[in-house]
């Protein structure tokens, strides 16, 4: 396929999967009971159903999954309530990843792109979440060992078998996605990655060119510009911080974590919005189109994140979070 064919499909796929999908997606590794290795409970899956509904109406459509979440259970609970009430499927859009390997009798934890490992895990992905087809499959995190021509081989029987729509990656940067591109018909649409108001070298990065205080900053240059140049989606897991700036206890942590904490609680009374909207709002500030992916399992603190949507921090605003978190001034 022409590269030119590439670019073209690259456009329609982000015209027909984003525009309807919800601006934030609520991640599904809370769900499913934990991960130790038990069986699934009417307790779980009554939390699935308590959490869907919630995340409906709040608004939020897109569902990210992966299939090590809790050891599988995650999907499992999901694809429970979807067999109850099978209407949802074509209300969620409906996400999940693949290519991480628990440690076993055949060796460490570990990442496999393999032709087997990839098909076998998206026959367990729709068989756990009652589906005939996933929206969107990633590649969980990028595997040394991968030969791109046997990933895009996989990639096509999987589209033209009918059991993925899209693909996507996660956790990769520019260089390892366009390597993995130039192999591909199928175009990558999104790539998921931990970028948040507590981890900022997405944004160091770039300001601190030139700078010595870079060399210490571990984030790939450029990646951020690569996505937005090929229509790749932006989303960001961890994006709530685990709680760090929204009532976590601080103790121990550093000073400029507990100012951070007082400026969004500060933010959040002038904007009349919940803390964690404040920290989504200033991730979807940032020009790119992040999609933040949530995965609390508590309800109001669901609801309390869909207030970013009406939210335009200022500039000012979104600078002095940022410094604030950096915990030192920009050169």
């Amino acid at each position: 396929m022409m590269q030119s064919e590439v670019d073209e499909n690259m456009k329609q796929a982000i015209k027909t999967i984003f525009p309807q999908a919800s601006k934030i997606a609520y991640g599904c590794m809370g769900l499913g009971g934990g991960w130790q290795d038990t069986i699934v409970t009417a307790d779980n899956v009554n939390q699935a159903h308590q959490v869907i509904d919630t995340v409906i109406e709040a608004g939020i459509n897109y569902i990210d999954h992966a299939d090590i979440y809790t050891r599988g259970k995650a999907e499992q609970v999901f694809g429970e309530v979807i067999k109850q009430r099978p209407e949802l499927k074509e209300q969620l859009i409906i996400q999940s990843k693949c290519g991480i390997r628990f440690d076993d009798d055949l060796g460490p934890g570990r990442y496999d792109f393999s032709n087997e490992w990839i098909t076998q895990s998206v026959e367990g992905i729709l068989s756990r979440l009652n589906i005939e087809c996933l929206d969107v499959l990633m590649l969980h995190r990028p595997d040394p060992l991968m030969e791109p021509e046997v990933v895009a081989e996989t990639i096509n029987q999987l589209a033209a078998s009918g059991k993925v729509s899209h693909f996507g990656v996660s956790n990769m940067q520019q260089s390892q996605i366009h390597f993995l591109q130039h192999h591909l018909e199928q175009p990558l649409i999104a790539n998921q990655i931990e970028i948040s108001l507590k981890n900022l070298a997405w944004l160091d990065e770039g300001v601190l060119v030139g700078n010595p205080d870079g060399n210490q900053v571990n984030f790939a240059s450029g990646t951020i510009e690569h996505c937005r140049l090929n229509n790749i989606q932006i989303q960001a897991w961890g994006s709530l911080c685990q709680g760090l700036f929204t009532g976590a206890n601080l103790d121990g942590h550093p000073e400029h974590y507990r100012k951070t904490a007082q400026l969004v609680t500060e933010l959040a009374e002038q904007y009349q919005c919940s803390g964690e909207a404040i920290i989504l709002a200033w991730l979807m500030r940032h020009p790119a189109n992040i999609q933040p992916v949530i995965g609390t399992t508590h309800l109001t603190r669901i609801k309390a994140c869909t207030e970013a949507y009406s939210i335009q921090l200022t500039r000012e605003h979104w600078y002095q979070l940022y410094v604030c978190a950096r915990g030192q001034a920009l050169p």
